[in-house]
């Protein structure tokens, strides 16, 4: 029986590029991290463990638990992962599809999976909807108008240009935003917005 010879598959290679883009803030931004604190609450009352009742609210905790802060505890920033959204949500509105950009593009982090903010914060308080739909009073931090941050995009070179990624970002910043209260989750909100940064 004759040996069937051994097929030689060609691989393309994936051409990857990466791409700096500087953003700036036109609306201030408010930040709402998910604290350890947050988490375990919630793993107690989903084991059906036993609490104390309600703690009393610390508001200069609460605004300290609301920052992403890296490993220094001095610098803070914002997920990668939430520019990301940004910029594949905002994709429709260029007749792109979300499924594809889903692919084409990654933000990558500078530390953990945060891309540093620069800009003055302070603490900001606010009346909520709970689950239950009872209001309470939440203290958060939020960074002025003009925070910075620089995005480092890696992109494939072969189904997408550096100019479309620049196009993507600007759109993401005006429709959707990144944060609390921004357009892409509030229907009335206009927070954590941003355009390019020329400086």
């Amino acid at each position: 029986m004759k040996k069937r010879e051994a097929e030689v598959l060609t691989i393309p290679k994936i051409e990857i590029g990466t791409v700096r883009i500087k953003v700036r803030g036109t609306t201030p931004l408010i930040v709402n991290n998910f604290s350890e604190k947050s988490k375990q609450q919630m793993l107690d009352k989903q084991m059906k463990k036993a609490n104390t009742g309600r703690e009393v609210k610390d508001p200069q905790d609460q605004y300290e638990r609301s920052l992403y802060k890296f490993s220094d505890g001095i610098r803070t920033g914002f997920p990668a992962v939430g520019f990301k959204a940004a910029m594949v949500r905002a994709s429709t509105h260029l007749g792109m599809k979300m499924i594809n950009m889903q692919c084409l593009i990654h933000v990558m982090a500078d530390e953990g999976d945060l891309v540093e903010i620069k800009g003055e914060y302070h603490i900001r308080e606010d009346i909520v909807r709970v689950a239950n739909g009872a209001p309470d009073v939440r203290f958060r931090a939020e960074y002025s108008a003009g925070w910075k941050a620089e995005l480092v995009i890696n992109y494939l070179l072969n189904n997408i240009s550096p100019e479309q990624i620049a196009q993507l970002v600007v759109m993401a910043g005006f429709t959707c935003g990144i944060g609390e209260w921004r357009p892409g989750r509030a229907k009335t909100g206009n927070f954590g917005l941003f355009e390019l940064n020329y400086d």
